[in-house]
């Protein structure tokens, strides 16, 4: 899907918005480019929008990391957000939203602002359960995704009797991010994760990686064509644009938003990887320090700390 024209990197760092919160812009965080996949689709879906889009590039990857650990990342990031002053967050990161989002939206609730959180996990599970035509759903994640049941409990709390098989893809992640061409210890890699889900004979593959979507030809011609691959963008746009509306927070402005990146690692190297996922220009990119996070100079901002 084409995404409009935009105004990319014309202010990279926190900029000066109206006190008017349906003016203020959406935060996306992920733990690399990944999540500018999700973005793509936010792109297409709110044109009208403007957003931040915030990289953990520093301590990519999450894939494999402990579930606190992630917690407290995840905090760290809406914090950062929060100060740019976010009117809702989008946690484009699936292990992110595996291990945080409960405990990211309740701690979100005690901000002044009361900012609405969405994840990734949900909205790919109701539009797989509502693809398959068998019940036997699989889901390609990493592993700690894998490890923490979040797709499995989603899709069994919508439809309790379907199947669901989930396989980790360690390194897989970290393979498609780096950006060099895929080798055969690539296909390889590719072809062992699928082979238990050609034999569990799965109708439907949930892409449980904001990663995998760029790899999608791949998958499909090792899954076979008559599987449906569902990826998080699509589906996760719609649920942003239904928050947004239930709270009346849709930006009312006629004019194309715009949009920023920020990230925790090389700006230089978010900005050549990221131009693929995005599918276009990313525009200047601003490096903000793991220790920096959430500290910037504008004290009215909300606090929003980890709990020991």
């Amino acid at each position: 899907m084409p995404v409009p024209p935009h105004s990319a990197g014309q202010s990279p760092g926190p900029r000066p918005l109206a006190v008017e919160p349906r003016r203020r812009p959406i935060g996306v965080f992920d733990s690399g480019v990944g999540g500018l996949t999700v973005l793509h689709e936010l792109l297409v879906v709110l044109p009208g929008e403007d957003f931040i889009y915030l990289g953990d590039t520093a301590r990519f990857p999450y894939g494999e990391r402990d579930p606190a650990e992630l917690e407290r990342f995840a905090v760290e990031l809406a914090e950062e957000l929060l100060r740019r002053r976010a009117k809702l967050l989008v946690v484009a990161c699936n292990a992110a939203t595996a291990a945080a989002l409960p405990a990211l939206r309740r701690r979100m609730q005690e901000t002044t602002l009361g900012v609405d959180v969405v994840g990734v996990v949900r909205p790919e599970a109701l539009r797989a359960v509502a693809a398959t035509r068998t019940g036997r759903i699989g889901v390609l994640a990493t592993p700690t995704t894998v490890a923490s049941g979040a797709y499995d409990e989603a899709v069994l709390a919508i439809d309790a009797h379907v199947t669901v098989n989930s396989i980790p893809c360690p390194g897989l992640a970290a393979i498609i991010q780096d950006g060099r061409e895929f080798d055969d210890d690539t296909v390889a890699l590719v072809r062992e994760v699928c082979a238990p889900l050609r034999e569990a004979e799965v109708d439907v593959v949930i892409l449980g990686c904001t990663h995998y979507p760029l790899i999608g030809k791949m998958l499909q011609r090792m899954l076979g064509p008559d599987v449906t691959l569902v990826s998080s963008g699509a589906a996760l746009a719609r649920q942003v644009e239904h928050a947004l509306s239930t709270r009346g927070l849709r930006n009312p402005s006629s004019q194309e938003g715009e949009y920023s990146f920020v990230c925790t690692g090389d700006a230089e190297a978010f900005s050549a990887v990221g131009t693929r996922f995005l599918q276009m220009p990313l525009g200047p990119v601003e490096c903000v320090t793991v220790e920096q996070l959430g500290f910037g100079d504008d004290e009215s901002a909300p606090r929003l700390r980890a709990r020991s």
